[in-house]
């Protein structure tokens, strides 16, 4: 078994960690996002997208605004990616991109190759830096550098797909990519060694690392919280609860935390501390500077300048475009990212809500693509899901995952949900139940109700482990791959109800 590391850093990481805070509870935001916007213009103005769009004679946020306009990736993929993939040379960022990010395609089903710079690897790389920079802040006792940091992610395996640079054109999971780049004067800190680290087979994985996990020498845990679950419920089934009985930070993120957080709790030891963090394959989008529930602070000096468009807005031919100087709170934004990846006015596919502006603090909502519409009831994602755990809650159901789509009849249509949940409740008691918690969250799903354009929404309750089997049998265990929470495609939706188990509508 391998041991712990060769000596508690925490005492430097404190140093480092203090002078860091400092830095941030000074900071002024959109000061510090205007000269990062700056700094990206001047170093991709050579660039063939800079050429096009005259990054030399932009001088502020405004002249950005104006010269580069909103785009998707398929957009960036057709016109400036694919035509020099994998060998992409001065495109979108100067010189030749290193690596690839494989992103799981949750809401499109289609595999994306997301750029990712050395320049971007660094800035993902302080932005951890600053999740333990808080846990320290708030957490002045702790320990968590004296022992081992289990980052549980897909599988490291790198493909090399293109010569050239120090190690070529290589592409894989982004959990890969920042393996790749970790400093060697850092590896005896870290969890998993490479040979488990690699594995692709998601099962075979997780039941290697139940074995030879060193579970007294865990501090830190991060990780999608769908698979961290797992992970605790074989280390639990080994080990006994709690698993990792020195555990003493929690960081999770890519997923809503409400569904798991009573589960995870149980397996975690007395004064374990939990943190959720926004990150995304195209940059570190914000991390939780205070308690849990209290939003995430966004990251402003981290390589990405932020945009956000208010999410009625987006498909307009000329949106408006917030920044740090101008959001506002209570206003469902989709989130837009330029980064030193070359990514540019880069429509990311995530929503937020910022809760205070100074400093920029956001609830993360959702995807743009989790927006529930079919009938003109503009539902957004959470919406949808703290309905649907409210109303669970009330019934005597624990909700573990859930889908929702439309079903379309000959004269009015309805949502479907399918939802694996444990306790007493029925899918109908479920179904009223989270028909009034949505009327009285949403008044356009109201209206629909009750002026007769909708029917009742329908629940079929799946058993335990059903929605696993169904992301095993997808190629989508674990990893960055999250189940696809609404599937506003009748043809994609038509799909998960069979591959699911369901009986059809």
């Amino acid at each position: 078994m391998r041991p712990g590391p060769p000596f508690d850093a925490t005492l430097l990481l404190r140093l480092v960690s203090a002078r860091r805070i400092a830095a941030l509870e000074a900071q002024d935001a959109a000061a510090a996002q205007a000269a990062l916007l700056r700094r990206l213009l001047q170093r991709a103005a050579g660039t063939a997208f800079g050429r096009a769009h005259g990054f030399a004679q932009i001088g502020d946020v405004a002249g950005y605004q104006t010269r580069v306009p909103l785009r998707r990736y398929e957009e960036f993929w057709r016109d400036w990616w694919q035509p020099g993939y994998p060998a992409l040379r001065d495109a979108t960022w100067p010189g030749l991109m290193p690596y690839f990010a494989l992103s799981s395609g949750t809401t499109s089903g289609a595999t994306k190759y997301i750029p990712v710079s050395r320049a971007m690897v660094r800035a993902n790389r302080l932005a951890a830096l600053d999740v333990l920079a808080w846990h320290l802040h708030h957490h002045p006792a702790s320990h968590v550098f004296g022992g081992l940091s289990f980052m549980l992610g897909g599988s490291t395996a790198l493909e090399a797909v293109a010569p050239g640079g120090r190690k070529g054109v290589r592409q894989g999971d982004l959990s890969g990519i920042a393996a790749a780049e970790v400093p060697r004067f850092l590896a005896p800190w870290g969890w998993p060694p490479a040979r488990l680290a690699l594995l692709a087979d998601w099962d075979a994985k997780l039941a290697a690392l139940a074995v030879e996990t060193p579970a007294a020498e865990i501090a830190m845990l991060s990780g999608t919280p769908s698979w961290l679950l797992l992970l605790l419920e074989k280390l639990a089934a080994r080990h006994g609860t709690p698993p990792l009985p020195k555990l003493e930070l929690l960081v999770h993120g890519g997923v809503a935390w409400a569904p798991y957080r009573e589960r995870i709790a149980a397996f975690l030891p007395p004064g374990c501390a939990t943190r959720e963090v926004y990150p995304a394959s195209e940059g570190f989008c914000a991390i939780a500077d205070r308690g849990d529930g209290e939003g995430l602070r966004l990251l402003a000096d981290r390589g990405v300048f932020w945009e956000f468009v208010p999410l009625e807005e987006l498909d307009r031919p000329n949106p408006t475009r917030h920044w740090a100087a101008t959001i506002e709170t209570g206003v469902e934004y989709a989130v837009i990212a330029t980064s030193c990846a070359g990514l540019w006015a880069y429509v990311l596919g995530d929503t937020v809500r910022f809760l205070e502006r100074t400093p920029p603090r956001l609830l993360v909502t959702g995807r743009t693509s989790y927006m529930l519409s079919a009938f003109g009831e503009h539902l957004v994602g959470e919406e949808l899901e703290q309905a649907l755990l409210d109303a669970a809650g009330r019934v005597g159901l624990a909700v573990a995952e859930y889908t929702v789509g439309p079903v379309f009849g000959t004269v009015r249509g309805h949502h479907r949900w399918l939802v694996e949940a444990r306790g007493t409740g029925s899918a109908e008691t479920l179904a009223a139940a989270l028909d009034a918690a949505l009327q009285a969250k949403n008044a356009d799903y109201a209206a629909h109700r009750l002026g007769g354009q909708m029917d009742a929404p329908e629940v079929t309750l799946l058993p335990e482990g059903r929605f696993e089997a169904w992301m095993r049998a997808a190629g989508k265990l674990g990893g960055q791959h999250k189940v696809p929470r609404v599937l506003a495609d009748p043809g994609r939706f038509a799909a998960a109800v069979k591959g699911l188990g369901a009986p059809p509508p």
